[in-house]
Order: C-alpha cells, then structure tokens, then sequence
C-alpha cells in the first residue's frame, strides 16, 4: 500500500512540461553568436552531434526536478495488520463410551462414527476452547477446556469402549461436563452431549443435571445415535470367540428432548453416519462466534530514495556541464 503524504507537491509536476517548451524554443531560435578569426577547427568538429548530446543536461534536469517533487510530497508505504477480537464459546462434548456404542447402525460403528464427527466438529471452532467428557458407568474429564484443539482430536481418537466401567450414566456425564463449564468466563456455554441409551446408573439424573445447566446458563444440545428397531452388536467370548447378537434400540428420546429444552437447546436424532454430520453441522451453524476484525495500518518514509536520486542526478548535470559538454567562454 502507498501513498503521498502531501500530494499538493505533485502539482509542480505539471510545470515541467511549460519547462520543456520554452527549451525547445530557445534552441529553435538559436543562440548569441561570436566573432573568430578562423573558423576551420569549428568546421572540422561535429557541432550538431555536440549540440544535441547538450539536450541531454537539460533532460537530467528535468528528471532531477521530478525526483526532487516527487520527495517533497514524502510517499509512504504502509503495512497492514489486523487484531481479531473473539467472543468465544466454550464447549464440552460429552460422549458416551458403554459397550452399546459398538452397535454397528451407524459405519462402522456408532462410537467411531461418533469420533470421526466430533473430530470434524473441533476443527471447525477455530476461535473457541473445547472440552471432552466420556461417560458410561461412571464419567471423568478426558480434556479440559482448551484452545489447543490438536489434543482434543488426539484424545478422541484414543477413546475406546471399556476405558470406563460400563453402563449409561447419562446424567452423571452431562453433570461434570456442566461442572467444567462452572468457572467459564465465556458468553456463552455450550454441552453437546451423545448417547445411544438410557441412564440406568449414575447418581444424578439427566433431567436434574439439565435443570443443574440451566441455573448455571448452560446450554444443551442432546444427541441420540443409533437406528430404529434392532441393530447388529459385537460381543467377545472366552470361549466361543467373537459373536454377533442383535439388540433393541433403546433411545430416552424424551428425556433428552426435556434436558435440550429446558436449557435452550434442542435434541437431535442421528439414525446414520450421514445424519450424526449432520447434526453437528447443525449445532456449528447454531453456536455461531462473534469476530471482531479491526485494522491498522503502519507507514514508513521513502521520500529519501527519489531525494537522493534528484540530488545525485543535479550533481551529474553540473558534472557534465563543467567537463564533458562546457560552453566556450
């Protein structure tokens, strides 16, 4: 970016043109003439050659004089940057880890599904700090808040089935995402919770822990994955190897549609892998973040580069004048 700092300098530009003609004039009219006694040495010269290199001082003049304007009206370059300013939002996911996560409804199955959506979902918040809850019979802070999303997806990842004694425990694990938020300055809180049940242990409920969220200005969005009718489980045995067992879907579907509404949020279905992205696709466009850009510009003089230039060619003018095309006296 550039710029004069007084452009009214720039005016006297348009009087070297005025300069230009009246040189040209006083060289169509001629000069003074002299009186010698002999003039063959001139004859001999090639005066013409000679008067036209002459044109050339009058020609490093004129580019000294436009340098010389040039400076006076000091151009400047600037250098942009800018200062974001966020209102972030501070979000912990909440995700449910028992061994009914391992259905296979959703591809390939629907914790993976889960993990690989999430995943997605954390790289899309560039400007907010994100947590991660895992529940099943128990539940515990797998990620604090933090802006370094790197460790969040590197965490997902490594969330597996039987890290946690099994069971659903639905409310215990919104309960202690909500208590990571509890000390949050943010504007806004946010829990996205998923599962695939219904709490059957724990010692808080999820409808106590969605009233606990909403007291604390939590908000919730439910997320219940999984088909309809039955869905095909893996189950190891000792003795038998690896079997499959068809089982119920078993969906609180009221339950999380109370928690999502009592704190403002909303409950979401997720039947297949393409219907879970798109739930949070969802939440993402919901939970927009406010970015506040303001820019600033800083200028640095150049104003010495066409000085030194005008000077140094007014230096080679004179120079020249005085040796190489110097008047007769």
């Amino acid at each position: 970016m550039y710029r004069f700092e007084d452009p009214l300098f720039l005016v006297l530009l348009m009087a070297l043109p005025a300069l230009v003609y009246v040189h040209a004039r006083r060289s169509r009219l001629g000069s003074g003439a002299i009186r010698y006694s002999d003039v063959e040495s001139i004859k001999r010269s090639d005066v013409r050659h000679t008067g036209r290199r002459r044109h050339g001082l009058f020609v490093l003049r004129i580019i000294a004089l436009a340098a010389l304007v040039v400076a006076f009206s000091r151009p400047q370059t600037g250098v942009s940057s800018e200062t974001v300013r966020t209102a972030g939002i501070d979000i912990v996911l909440a995700i449910d880890v028992s061994s009914s996560m391992l259905a296979e409804d959703l591809d390939p199955n629907r914790l993976e599904a889960a993990k690989a959506v999430a995943a997605e979902f954390v790289e899309s918040r560039l400007n907010d700090r994100i947590g991660l809850v895992v529940f099943a019979g128990d539940a515990f802070t797998q990620v604090p808040l933090t802006l370094d999303h790197s460790v969040v997806i590197e965490l997902l990842a490594q969330m597996e089935v039987g890290m946690i004694e099994d069971g659903t425990a639905v409310g215990m694990g919104l309960a202690t995402a909500v208590k990571r938020l509890q000390a949050s300055d943010a504007e806004s809180q946010v829990v996205v919770l998923l599962t695939d049940g219904r709490n059957n242990t724990g010692e808080i409920g999820p409808v106590t822990a969605g009233q606990m969220a909403q007291a604390l200005g939590v908000r919730v969005y439910t997320v219940g994955a999984g088909g309809e009718g039955l869905a095909r489980i893996p189950i190891d045995d000792r003795l038998r190897g690896r079997r499959y067992a068809q089982v119920e879907v078993d969906i609180d579907d009221e339950s999380l549609r109370e928690v999502a509404e009592t704190t403002g949020g909303q409950y979401f279905r997720a039947t297949d892998r393409e219907g879970l992205g798109a739930v949070y696709e969802e939440i993402d466009a919901l939970e927009t973040t406010e970015i506040e850009v303001q820019n600033f510009t800083s200028y640095g003089e150049l104003f010495h580069y066409p000085l030194s230039a005008g000077l140094l060619i007014l230096l080679l003018e004179v120079g020249l004048g005085q040796t190489v095309f110097r008047k007769l006296p």
